[in-house]
């Protein structure tokens, strides 16, 4: 893209705004009421906003390689706490992604430099359900069912951390599952049973 075409497109962008409603920039200058916590891939074909339809205001987005949730990772841990302690978000989504580089570079063995310890989050999940994924003899159905099980602990990981085990005490926070099809456009929502998965591991995570 044309970095002089970035501005062009933004000027067009608020006059199309400023058309419509003349305090369009006033009003979403007064602050954010966000509903949603969106955390997804930074892949530049997945656009958290576009692919929900939500206007400026209505989702707090993440967006990293994978859509990772490590608890090492101090921008990650600090979006969670100020989404959920300050925003009030109820409703949290770990959306990945069909066709994501991340996973698919994390079947493979090549070194990859400086991606190597991120990637390794995601080769821990292979591990995790290795059973499972070895087999599948149909090589794009593994990888298509590793980025939904990349999506399934990146979930567990955010329901293991204290700001949302603290704020569920006093209301309902929601954690959903979901992928995004590239080649149809569709969300999925995985319908991931936290319950079953976590009743066992619970206990040695659980805050009191």
């Amino acid at each position: 893209m044309n970095i002089d075409q970035i501005f062009k497109n933004n000027q067009a962008w608020v006059n199309e705004k400023l058309g419509n409603n003349p305090d369009y920039f006033k009003n979403l200058a007064n602050g954010q009421n966000p509903d949603v916590l969106y955390i997804g891939c930074s892949d530049s074909r997945v656009t958290a906003e576009e692919i929900m339809g939500a206007k400026p205001g209505e989702a707090f987005v993440m967006r990293n390689i994978s859509n990772m949730v490590s608890n090492l990772d101090l921008s990650a841990m600090s979006v969670i706490n100020y989404a959920v302690n300050h925003l009030k978000v109820n409703h949290i989504i770990v959306c990945g992604h069909y066709g994501c580089g991340g996973v698919k570079a994390a079947m493979q063995s090549q070194d990859l430099g400086i991606l190597n310890p991120w990637l390794r989050n995601i080769r821990d999940v292979y591990r995790l359900h290795q059973k499972e994924l070895n087999s599948f003899s149909n090589e794009e159905e593994k990888y298509r069912r590793l980025v939904e099980l990349n999506v399934q602990e990146q979930c567990v990981n955010v329901i293991k951390t204290a700001d949302v085990q603290l704020a569920n005490r006093n209301r309902n926070l929601t954690v959903h599952g979901w992928v995004m099809d590239m080649e149809t456009g569709k969300l999925i929502d995985l319908k991931i049973d936290f319950d079953q998965i976590l009743k066992e591991i619970m206990e040695i995570y659980h805050l009191d």
